[in-house]
Protein backbone atom coordinates (compact mmCIF):
# COMPACT_ATOMS: atom_id res chain seq x y z
CA UNK A 1 0.00 0.00 0.00
CA UNK A 2 1.27 3.44 -0.92
CA UNK A 3 2.34 5.43 1.98
CA UNK A 4 -0.36 7.61 1.97
CA UNK A 5 -2.85 5.36 1.56
CA UNK A 6 -4.10 6.31 -1.39
CA UNK A 7 -5.92 3.34 -3.38
CA UNK A 8 -3.64 2.50 -6.64
CA UNK A 9 -6.18 2.62 -9.70
CA UNK A 10 -5.62 1.11 -13.09
CA UNK A 11 -7.86 2.04 -16.12
CA UNK A 12 -8.15 -0.14 -19.58
CA UNK A 13 -10.18 1.29 -21.94
CA UNK A 14 -10.17 1.30 -26.21
CA UNK A 15 -10.70 4.75 -26.42
CA UNK A 16 -7.62 7.25 -25.89
CA UNK A 17 -10.09 10.76 -25.02
CA UNK A 18 -11.83 8.57 -22.13
CA UNK A 19 -8.37 7.16 -21.01
CA UNK A 20 -6.91 10.49 -21.21
CA UNK A 21 -10.37 12.19 -19.50
CA UNK A 22 -10.40 9.38 -16.36
CA UNK A 23 -6.77 10.15 -15.89
CA UNK A 24 -7.28 13.87 -15.47
CA UNK A 25 -10.68 13.62 -13.42
CA UNK A 26 -9.04 11.24 -10.96
CA UNK A 27 -5.26 12.78 -10.87
CA UNK A 28 -7.30 16.07 -10.34
CA UNK A 29 -9.61 14.84 -7.58
CA UNK A 30 -5.88 13.31 -5.43
CA UNK A 31 -7.99 10.99 -3.53
CA UNK A 32 -6.37 8.24 -5.80
CA UNK A 33 -3.10 7.06 -7.74
CA UNK A 34 -3.39 6.46 -11.01
CA UNK A 35 -0.25 3.91 -11.71
CA UNK A 36 -1.27 3.37 -15.75
CA UNK A 37 -4.51 3.77 -18.32
CA UNK A 38 -4.38 0.97 -21.15
CA UNK A 39 -6.18 0.15 -24.41
CA UNK A 40 -6.69 -3.68 -24.28
CA UNK A 41 -7.98 -6.40 -22.26
CA UNK A 42 -4.65 -8.13 -22.05
CA UNK A 43 -2.16 -5.04 -21.35
CA UNK A 44 -4.87 -5.01 -18.41
CA UNK A 45 -3.76 -7.99 -17.31
CA UNK A 46 -0.21 -8.15 -18.13
CA UNK A 47 -0.03 -4.97 -16.20
CA UNK A 48 -1.78 -6.98 -12.49
CA UNK A 49 1.46 -9.36 -12.92
CA UNK A 50 3.89 -6.20 -12.56
CA UNK A 51 2.08 -3.45 -10.50
CA UNK A 52 0.06 -3.47 -7.66
CA UNK A 53 -3.15 -2.33 -8.25
CA UNK A 54 -6.21 -1.87 -5.94
CA UNK A 55 -9.15 -0.91 -8.18
CA UNK A 56 -10.01 -1.46 -12.07
CA UNK A 57 -11.72 1.26 -14.04
CA UNK A 58 -12.67 -0.62 -17.33
CA UNK A 59 -14.38 -0.70 -20.57
CA UNK A 60 -16.89 -3.17 -21.13
CA UNK A 61 -16.22 -3.54 -25.41
CA UNK A 62 -12.14 -3.70 -25.75
CA UNK A 63 -10.92 -4.51 -28.72
CA UNK A 64 -9.30 -8.01 -27.71
CA UNK A 65 -12.21 -8.99 -24.98
CA UNK A 66 -14.66 -8.27 -23.68
CA UNK A 67 -15.22 -7.09 -19.66
CA UNK A 68 -16.81 -10.21 -18.93
CA UNK A 69 -13.76 -11.92 -20.17
CA UNK A 70 -11.56 -10.00 -17.97
CA UNK A 71 -13.86 -10.40 -14.66
CA UNK A 72 -13.56 -13.80 -15.41
CA UNK A 73 -10.11 -14.48 -16.05
CA UNK A 74 -9.66 -12.35 -12.23
CA UNK A 75 -11.94 -14.87 -10.95
CA UNK A 76 -9.84 -17.38 -11.99
CA UNK A 77 -6.57 -15.48 -10.73
CA UNK A 78 -8.72 -15.16 -7.26
CA UNK A 79 -7.41 -11.29 -7.77
CA UNK A 80 -8.07 -9.13 -4.81
CA UNK A 81 -8.74 -6.18 -7.61
CA UNK A 82 -12.08 -4.39 -7.63
CA UNK A 83 -13.64 -3.79 -10.71
CA UNK A 84 -15.89 -0.93 -11.99
CA UNK A 85 -17.11 -1.47 -15.55
CA UNK A 86 -17.23 2.35 -17.42
CA UNK A 87 -19.34 1.63 -20.56
CA UNK A 88 -21.51 3.71 -23.24
CA UNK A 89 -23.17 0.33 -23.71
CA UNK A 90 -26.75 0.63 -24.79
CA UNK A 91 -29.43 -1.93 -22.85
CA UNK A 92 -29.30 -3.70 -19.91
CA UNK A 93 -27.67 -6.47 -20.89
CA UNK A 94 -24.01 -5.18 -19.90
CA UNK A 95 -25.61 -4.15 -16.57
CA UNK A 96 -26.83 -7.64 -15.70
CA UNK A 97 -23.49 -9.56 -16.98
CA UNK A 98 -21.20 -7.07 -14.98
CA UNK A 99 -23.38 -7.91 -11.68
CA UNK A 100 -23.33 -11.81 -11.98
CA UNK A 101 -19.37 -11.64 -13.33
CA UNK A 102 -18.82 -9.93 -9.88
CA UNK A 103 -17.93 -6.37 -10.17
CA UNK A 104 -17.59 -4.01 -7.50
CA UNK A 105 -19.30 -1.44 -9.61
CA UNK A 106 -21.05 0.10 -13.03
CA UNK A 107 -20.90 3.39 -14.66
CA UNK A 108 -22.39 4.80 -17.44
CA UNK A 109 -19.94 7.20 -19.80
CA UNK A 110 -22.96 9.37 -19.88
CA UNK A 111 -22.91 10.09 -15.67
CA UNK A 112 -21.19 13.14 -14.42
CA UNK A 113 -17.70 13.28 -13.01
CA UNK A 114 -18.91 13.19 -9.23
CA UNK A 115 -20.40 9.97 -9.44
CA UNK A 116 -17.58 8.34 -11.17
CA UNK A 117 -15.78 9.64 -8.04
CA UNK A 118 -18.28 9.06 -5.93
CA UNK A 119 -18.27 5.37 -7.04
CA UNK A 120 -14.83 4.79 -6.88
CA UNK A 121 -14.57 5.95 -3.48
CA UNK A 122 -17.58 3.70 -2.25
CA UNK A 123 -15.57 0.68 -3.81
CA UNK A 124 -12.40 1.76 -2.11
CA UNK A 125 -13.91 1.48 1.01
CA UNK A 126 -15.30 -1.75 0.34
CA UNK A 127 -18.72 -0.97 -0.70
CA UNK A 128 -20.75 -2.24 -3.97
CA UNK A 129 -21.62 0.70 -5.83
CA UNK A 130 -24.30 0.75 -8.80
CA UNK A 131 -25.35 4.01 -8.76
CA UNK A 132 -29.03 4.14 -10.11
CA UNK A 133 -29.47 1.32 -10.44
CA UNK A 134 -32.82 -0.79 -9.54
CA UNK A 135 -30.00 -3.71 -8.50
CA UNK A 136 -33.24 -6.19 -8.38
CA UNK A 137 -34.76 -5.84 -12.10
CA UNK A 138 -31.08 -5.66 -13.17
CA UNK A 139 -30.10 -8.89 -11.52
CA UNK A 140 -33.41 -10.33 -13.74
CA UNK A 141 -32.72 -12.22 -16.97
CA UNK A 142 -35.47 -11.21 -19.34
CA UNK A 143 -35.67 -13.84 -21.49
CA UNK A 144 -36.96 -15.83 -18.04
CA UNK A 145 -40.83 -13.88 -18.82
CA UNK A 146 -40.60 -14.31 -22.37
CA UNK A 147 -43.77 -16.54 -23.56
CA UNK A 148 -43.26 -19.60 -25.67
CA UNK A 149 -44.32 -17.82 -29.05
CA UNK A 150 -41.71 -15.03 -27.85
CA UNK A 151 -38.51 -17.44 -27.31
CA UNK A 152 -40.18 -19.09 -31.01
CA UNK A 153 -39.18 -15.56 -32.42
CA UNK A 154 -36.19 -15.19 -31.06
CA UNK A 155 -34.91 -18.28 -31.98
CA UNK A 156 -36.37 -17.42 -35.72
CA UNK A 157 -34.33 -13.79 -35.56
CA UNK A 158 -31.33 -15.48 -34.33
CA UNK A 159 -31.45 -18.26 -37.77
CA UNK A 160 -31.69 -15.19 -39.63
CA UNK A 161 -35.64 -15.28 -40.66
CA UNK A 162 -37.24 -12.50 -42.04
CA UNK A 163 -40.95 -11.27 -41.31
CA UNK A 164 -41.98 -13.40 -44.47
CA UNK A 165 -40.30 -16.40 -43.15
CA UNK A 166 -41.45 -15.61 -39.69
CA UNK A 167 -45.23 -15.28 -41.00
CA UNK A 168 -45.50 -18.33 -43.10
CA UNK A 169 -43.50 -20.75 -40.84
CA UNK A 170 -45.22 -19.78 -37.72
CA UNK A 171 -49.01 -19.55 -39.67
CA UNK A 172 -49.19 -15.76 -38.15
CA UNK A 173 -50.22 -12.71 -40.34
CA UNK A 174 -46.96 -10.33 -40.64
CA UNK A 175 -48.55 -7.65 -38.76
CA UNK A 176 -48.64 -10.02 -35.93
CA UNK A 177 -45.30 -10.77 -36.06
CA UNK A 178 -44.24 -6.79 -36.18
CA UNK A 179 -46.68 -6.91 -32.72
CA UNK A 180 -45.14 -10.06 -31.17
CA UNK A 181 -41.41 -8.08 -31.97
CA UNK A 182 -42.08 -4.91 -30.67
CA UNK A 183 -43.22 -6.49 -27.34
CA UNK A 184 -40.21 -8.68 -27.69
CA UNK A 185 -37.84 -6.05 -28.09
CA UNK A 186 -39.69 -4.05 -25.26
CA UNK A 187 -39.32 -7.17 -22.67
CA UNK A 188 -35.60 -7.55 -23.76
CA UNK A 189 -34.93 -3.48 -23.32
CA UNK A 190 -33.71 -3.13 -26.93
CA UNK A 191 -34.41 -1.21 -30.15
CA UNK A 192 -34.12 -3.93 -32.99
CA UNK A 193 -33.62 -7.39 -34.13
CA UNK A 194 -29.83 -6.73 -34.22
CA UNK A 195 -29.59 -6.74 -30.86
CA UNK A 196 -31.78 -8.61 -30.08
CA UNK A 197 -29.89 -11.26 -31.73
CA UNK A 198 -26.88 -10.20 -29.61
CA UNK A 199 -28.55 -10.53 -26.59
CA UNK A 200 -29.80 -13.89 -27.12
CA UNK A 201 -26.67 -15.24 -28.00
CA UNK A 202 -25.03 -14.22 -24.81
CA UNK A 203 -27.65 -15.83 -23.39
CA UNK A 204 -26.87 -19.24 -24.98
CA UNK A 205 -23.66 -18.68 -24.64
CA UNK A 206 -23.46 -18.34 -20.69
CA UNK A 207 -26.08 -21.21 -20.52
CA UNK A 208 -23.70 -23.49 -22.49
CA UNK A 209 -21.01 -22.50 -19.74
CA UNK A 210 -18.85 -21.15 -22.69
Amino acid sequence: MPTDNRRRIAIADKNPVVRTGLVDIITRDGRFDVVEAVSTGTAFLNLLESREIDIAIIGWAMPDMTGGDILAELRKRRSPVRVIVYTGEPGSDVLRRTIKAGAWGFMSKSDEPEVLLETISSVSHGRVSFPYVDMEAASHDPLDVLTTRERELLGALADGWTNLQIAARIGISRNTVKYHLKNLYDKLDVNNRAMAVKLFMSWQAQHNGR
